[in-house]
């Protein structure tokens, strides 16, 4: 028989290319979203999978109907994609970002504690939870430090899959995943404001582009790549929890500055801190600055992720590296903008 698979927040970056993956291994896939969310399957087209799947809606704060998809399929793996997942938001949205990012999940996983048959469950963790970096880099030894309501939300979220795995003795894992991106990837994440912003210029569309922090560091890996070791992680004999990520960090500006290769920008920064700018040497005309208002409350200032575990035990190791990622970001969004 066919293994269905849950994926929750189908619709999202993650949930596409997971999407496509199980297709590819003979899988059933069930995707789950909100019913907002229903006509942005945009991704799910680009990957060609749109019409290969099955969507049900689905709220991760409301129980019922988390109970009537398992018990309308018997599934036998979910993949926890879904959540409020914007740092900048969860500032301005503290309490739904915690009953669907936190919450949502104690929800799903006590909704399995209950069915007669064990379906095995991946939650989506994030790097952001360790914060205010202790250490660097991260390993699983590494204490959090979550300075965001995403990140605390998560956090949860990660201990009660750990919980749930000890006191039921289930099988529930958790993947802390670094930054990944991809063409799919949301217009409001840095990297894709970035490929955007760049095109938009290019085709003369927009005049500058607005960013925050540009010197952020981040541990940047592609989408494709990060959803292979969650499937590889419901495949193992024992339920562990894992790190993915590339193991190099680069900083915001070094994506911006190895992305103006591929739109012909020459350009040069000028200016400090919070009045610095990018500009064209041509015509020195301002094509991005820095706001303050991207800045974050609390601001993450570096990510390092330390995958070798990972890649020893489940033999997985990221295919497409950072000058890669920017190459393909880039020439996606040039295309789109510039025909």
């Amino acid at each position: 028989m066919k293994k269905i698979a849950l994926i929750t927040g189908i619709s999202g970056q993650d949930g596409a290319y997971l999407a496509k993956l199980l297709l590819s291994k003979n899988y059933t896939v069930v995707g789950a979203d909100r019913r907002s969310a229903r006509d942005d399957k945009w991704r799910l087209r680009k990957l060609g999978v749109e019409n290969k799947i099955i969507i049900e809606d689905f709220e991760l704060s409301e129980i019922t109907q988390i109970i009537r998809i398992f018990n309308k399929y018997k599934i036998s793996e979910v993949y926890n994609l879904a959540a409020q997942s914007f740092v900048g938001s969860s500032f301005l949205n503290p309490i739904s970002t915690s009953d669907v990012t936190g919450l949502g999940v104690l929800r799903i996983l006590e909704v399995i504690r209950n069915l007669k048959y064990k379906p095995k469950f991946y939650q989506a963790s994030s790097s952001e939870m360790f914060g205010d970096v202790l250490e660097s880099p991260q390993t699983m030894k590494t204490p959090f430090n979550p300075v965001s309501p995403y990140a605390i939300s998560k956090l949860f979220a990660h201990y009660t899959t750990i919980n749930y795995r000890k006191a039921y003795d289930l099988f529930t894992v958790s993947g802390i995943c670094f930054n990944h991106e991809s063409p799919l990837r949301g217009e409001d994440f840095i990297t894709r404001k970035i490929t955007t912003g760049l095109s938009k210029i290019k085709a003369g569309i927009l005049d500058c582009l607005e960013v925050g922090n540009i010197d952020a560091k981040r541990d940047w890996g592609f989408a494709g790549d990060y959803v292979h070791a969650m499937w590889l992680m419901l495949q193992q004999k024992k339920a562990r929890d894992y790190i993915i990520a590339t193991g190099k960090m680069y900083t915001v500006r070094q994506f911006i500055n190895e992305s103006l290769k591929y739109f012909d920008f020459d350009a040069y920064w000028t200016g400090k801190n919070e009045n610095e700018k990018l500009v064209l040497k041509k015509n020195n005309k301002t094509i991005i600055k820095i706001n303050k208002k991207f800045y974050r409350p609390n601001e993450v200032e570096k990510l390092l992720g330390d995958a070798s575990l990972t890649k020893k035990q489940l033999k997985w190791k990221p295919s497409v590296n950072f000058k890669n990622l920017v190459k393909i970001m880039s020439l996606s969004d040039l295309e789109v903008y510039n025909r």
